[in-house]
């Protein structure tokens, strides 16, 4: 065995719980003739794309269906949409706790429990008898997700070689690209053919393959931290855990409904009113917490802190454009609602093809180069976006879309790599959990942002928000676009900011030192 080899079956002996050198601990889970291999890693890798994908999927099959099902249960769409705000929302208050309760439980066992709540929200959607059964079993399936979104970057980052982590980072966002991109495909087929109850019920056996691929080859952390001797009692924050879902759910409620109901809207204000209330409180207590749900010092990290805020700022400017095309294909070029769906896959298969490719150039030129080199590029889609539209064919947007999915595809391996690379071990998990949380926060704000911007200049050319004209509606886009390349253009300043690698890789401490040595 070469010495390459050697480093990669040490690093995944490590993972799996077994120190290298020391003798595999009998009929125990994974099985120690796999965790032996080389290519062991990237069989975690592998299941991790599999729950990846799930949720990527199932994320997009399901807007497809909302007509159906409110049709289904005679409610109208703006309560049908819950179906999908229900989801959203607990996703977004858990995530972080869940990647909290991991780092204390164990990150197999939580991530292998997410696909059992998964498979059973999922089922219990398609059983559905009424409506408010369907939003309940949605709230399952998301707490379920938020499980598995949680520990999914904090697991891969363990279990691969340290120069591959950009590139095992790079086949899990490649994973959820494929989701998205096959979901509204799937989900328009399945609900022609078999009926919206079937979008749900294609998860249950999906769901099967990883749990049993979780139970078979996921590493077990808990093992590995005892082997080095952690073995320490830490509590959980049950206030700071409360605090944080009332913040993020009058957050994210406003966000969502802010251009529905109006931004003056006293449900719109009194959501945003309760955010910050509990924000401030939550302050107050992580302060006085012994055991805080994010460690302060976490938050004095830089490139931790850089790389959460631009992940949130490119989600934000690739969702406002997710957003604002079909209302363009629609309203400006008079194309049906399959043929827009089908064009706006570019930007996910563009992100499909480009992730493993930022991740490999991240490892080996270095985060920050590739992260600008990406936000560049999704820069520049932005810019194509605004003015192509005004050659009168939506191909003509197409180039710019794939330069939007290229660019997103560049740039988020390499930043959630050195996210996660600037935090300790025994902490991955409440990295990965604020990660996800800023990306979902990220999606909620750039759609909010694309929508105000939209509205309001078709406001001023049309004089009309629901106005079909082409040119004002093309106009709007425009300006509305405009306003998305400055987000990308602040998103790209500030990863110019960020160091080149964190420290040289993860930042580790002992118990009986302060939290964080390494970068401030």
């Amino acid at each position: 065995m070469s010495s390459a080899d050697r480093q990669r079956a040490d690093a995944a002996t490590a993972a799996a719980g077994r120190p290298a050198g020391r003798p595999a601990a009998a009929a125990a889970f994974p099985l120690p003739a796999l965790t032996r291999r080389p290519g062991y890693p990237w069989m975690v890798v592998g299941t991790v794309c599999i729950g990846a994908f799930m949720a990527a999927l199932d994320a997009s099959i399901v807007t497809i269906a909302l007509p159906t099902i409110g049709d289904s249960f005679h409610v109208g769409l703006n309560l049908a949409a819950w179906v999908t705000i229900s989801y959203l929302l607990t996703l977004t208050a858990l995530v972080v706790t869940f990647g909290r309760v991991a780092d204390l439980l164990g990150r197999r066992t939580v991530y292998t429990a997410g696909f059992g709540v998964f498979i059973v929200g999922s089922a219990l959607s398609g059983a559905a008898l009424g409506f408010g059964m369907l939003v309940a079993a949605r709230v399952l399936q998301a707490i379920g997700a938020g499980m598995l979104q949680a520990n999914s970057v904090a697991i891969v980052t363990a279990a691969a070689p340290p120069g591959e982590r950009g590139r095992a980072i790079g086949f899990q966002a490649a994973a959820q690209a494929v989701g998205l991109a096959l979901g509204p495909t799937i989900g328009g087929l399945l609900v022609s053919t078999l009926g919206w109850r079937a979008i749900f019920y294609v998860n249950v056996p999906v769901g099967l393959l990883g749990t049993l691929a979780g139970v078979l080859l996921l590493p077990d952390d808990r093992r590995a931290r005892a082997a080095a001797g952690d073995a320490r009692r830490v509590g959980f924050d049950i206030p700071g855990a409360a605090l944080l879902a009332v913040a993020l759910v009058g957050l994210m409620f406003g966000l969502t409904q802010g251009y529905k109901l109006g931004w003056g809207s006293p449900r719109v204000l009194g959501a945003f009113a309760a955010a910050a209330f509990a924000a401030a409180a939550l302050v107050a207590a992580e302060r006085a917490s012994r055991e805080p749900l994010v460690h302060p010092a976490l938050l004095r990290v830089r490139t931790f802190v850089i790389g959460n805020v631009t992940g949130l700022m490119s989600y934000a400017a690739t969702f406002g454009v997710l957003f604002l095309v079909p209302y363009e294909f629609t309203r400006a070029f008079h194309l049906g609602t399959a043929l827009s769906g089908l064009l706006l896959t570019t930007v996910p298969l563009a992100m499909m093809v480009a992730s493993p490719l930022g991740g490999i150039l991240g490892d080996r030129y270095g985060y920050r180069r590739i992260t600008v080199a990406g936000g560049a590029v999704l820069e520049a889609g932005m810019v194509g976006l605004a003015l192509l539209g005004f050659f009168r064919s939506p191909y003509a947007l197409l180039p710019a879309l794939a330069l939007v999915g290229l660019g997103m595809g560049l740039f988020t391996p390499p930043n959630n790599s050195s996210v996660m690379e600037s935090a300790p071990q025994e902490q991955l998990g409440t990295a990965g959990g604020v990660l996800n949380m800023a990306r979902s926060l990220g999606m909620s704000m750039g759609s909010a942002l694309a929508a105000t911007l939209y509205a309001s200049f078709l406001l001023v050319y049309a004089g009309a928000e629901n106005s079909r004209a082409p040119l004002p509606n093309l106009a709007a886009c425009r300006d509305a676009f405009l306003g998305l390349v400055v987000v990308a253009g602040v998103m790209v300043l500030l990863t110019l900011a960020r160091s080149e690698r964190p420290g040289g890789g993860r930042v580790r401490h002992s118990p009986d030192t302060p939290l964080f040595a390494g970068e401030v």
